[in-house]
């Protein structure tokens, strides 16, 4: 049932990215802000759906910040991807943004991107004016300085210094980086209806760190060819990870146990929340 779902949102999204995009001028920047929304696993905008469904709002109104959070995911990927950062030259098994076409596009399909995200999460089918602004101003907090970017930040001053990472700074750092967006993701469908976002808060929180510790086990385990991007950077450069810390089977059991924690913070839902646990493993077990 969840990966049927999973595929089933999966298609929404797309389907509503290319109704959208589609209408946009056909320059480097909207074929780029296409290429860039095609494709990946659509987890983030998966759990708006299901949050949402969980709390009796319908697909009509959660599907745009499910694409909301997509686009800044997929905003984030971009400028992650570039020379300045990352440098990455391969992104779901084919070539990045600036690779394709070059660096100012890529940056300016970033921020197209970026900006379309609060377009769609304060889009007027949302709901009432005061969902809206709520849905705008947390994926602000959740994707600027005090979520994503922060996460990003503190990696580069990591890597500028030289001087590797503690496990609990590597924990912060990912906080940030990855586990922001996840958890505006998990919580969005609380916020459209109104409710308490703490149950799906503590799921998310516990599910990012998990998703994070498994793509630090992919880079030591998994091949490009399967993972869709290049990997064994991180060894490469010498750089601290969960696996490194924690050692392989360290990090396992670690990712294990978080997904036990994510699970459990959903009991308030009861059976209605399997899904969401279903999402849980499949972030441990994905090969990608």
């Amino acid at each position: 049932m969840f990966q049927d779902d999973l595929g089933r949102v999966a298609s929404a999204i797309q389907a509503g990215f290319d109704r959208l995009l589609d209408d946009f001028p056909d320059l480097p920047m909207a074929q780029g802000m296409r290429y860039a929304t095609r494709g990946g696993k659509r987890l983030r905008g998966f759990l708006v759906i299901e949050g949402a469904r969980l709390h009796g709002v319908g697909q009509d109104r959660a599907l745009w910040p499910a694409m909301a959070i997509e686009a800044v995911h997929a905003y984030s990927l971009v400028h992650d991807d570039l020379p300045c950062m990352d440098d990455d030259a391969l992104r779901r098994g084919l070539p990045t943004v600036h690779i394709k076409w070059d660096e100012g596009t890529a940056v300016l399909v970033g921020d197209a991107l970026q900006a379309l995200g609060f377009e769609l999460a304060a889009h007027e089918n949302v709901g009432p004016a005061e969902v809206r602004a709520n849905l705008a101003l947390s994926l602000a907090r959740a994707s600027g300085a005090r979520g994503m970017v922060l996460g990003q930040a503190l990696d580069i001053a990591a890597e500028t210094t030289g001087v590797p990472l503690t496990l609990d700074q590597i924990t912060a750092l990912q906080v940030g980086k990855t586990g922001a967006l996840f958890c505006w993701a998990a919580e969005a469908g609380a916020r459209l209806a109104g409710a308490d976002i703490a149950p799906l808060g503590a799921y998310a929180s516990a599910l990012g760190l998990a998703f994070q510790i498994t793509d630090d086990i992919l880079d030591v385990e998994g091949d490009a060819a399967t993972v869709g991007k290049a990997v064994g950077k991180d060894a490469d450069a010498g750089k601290a990870t969960f696996v490194s810390l924690l050692g392989l089977d360290g990090a396992k059991r670690r990712a294990t146990e978080l997904v036990e924690e994510s699970c459990a913070a959903l009991t308030v839902y009861g059976d209605a929340a399997e899904n969401l646990k279903q999402a849980a493993r499949f972030v441990i077990a994905r090969r990608n």
